[in-house]
């Protein structure tokens, strides 16, 4: 579909396209939990070098992988929230087509 179509030249999905946004919407929700159980392991990390004893010259590391934790847990929430705007967007301008048997 054309960037420069308007709502109006499309009038209806089909059953197909319609799954083929709830496919889009589940894959949305599980790479939002990877980005999520990425940035907690991450987090993990950080906490476990922040508790080493007798190894103080790489406290840095520490709080280099608790900053990534916060930054990829950030990008993470953006793009799920981009996603599922554009998602609604098609779900209420773009009605599903009847099948009549």
């Amino acid at each position: 579909m054309k960037e420069s179509e308007s709502s109006a030249d499309i009038k209806e999905i089909n059953l197909q396209d319609y799954l083929a946004l709830e496919r889009t919407k589940l894959a949305n929700e599980r790479t939002f939990f990877s980005f999520l159980r990425t940035s907690l392991y991450m987090l993990l990390g950080g906490i476990a070098f922040l508790q080493l004893q007798g190894f103080d010259n790489i406290k840095w590391m520490a709080f280099v992988t608790i900053s990534l934790s916060v930054i990829i847990l950030v990008i993470g929430i953006y793009r799920y929230v981009q996603l599922g705007k554009k998602l609604r967007y098609y779900y209420r301008h773009k009605p599903i087509a009847r099948i009549d048997d």
